[in-house]
């Protein structure tokens, strides 16, 4: 059996806002819009559809593989925009970023308060 992640919906205050957010952050081009979605589009045809669902709802987290290339883009531009960013998931280790599992890795927040996190190195990968 073959299981793929294909999309998930993704609940914001401001769906423009947190898509935009996203699409600067990581470097993707613009969100476009999918009936009530703005999407954006990941690699290996994941879809992230960012929704305003007009109701509270909890903080949540997100983790994506990122090239060290691509790290390197995305803690600056994260330092460049002033993005309070975290080494840890607790926020005890602020404005760095981790080394953990051979590899590089940050935390931080999207304007609806979701967690971001960016790592190099999946979690259980050999450091060596």
């Amino acid at each position: 059996m073959t299981t793929l992640f294909n999309h998930t919906i993704i609940a914001a205050h401001d769906k423009q806002r947190s898509a935009s957010f996203f699409t600067e952050m990581f470097g993707l081009p613009p969100a476009e819009p999918g009936g009530v979605f703005l999407v954006v589009h990941l690699d290996g045809g994941v879809l992230l559809q960012f929704a305003e669902p007009g109701i509270d709802f909890p903080p949540q987290h997100y983790a994506f593989l990122v090239t060290e290339d691509d790290f390197d883009g995305i803690h600056g531009r994260i330092r460049t925009a002033g993005v309070e960013h975290w080494a840890d998931p607790h926020g005890k280790l602020p404005q760095q970023y981790n080394t953990n599992h051979g590899g590089r890795g940050v935390y931080f927040c999207d304007p609806s308060g979701h967690y971001l996190e960016a790592i190099t190195r999946p979690y259980g990968s050999d450091p060596g």
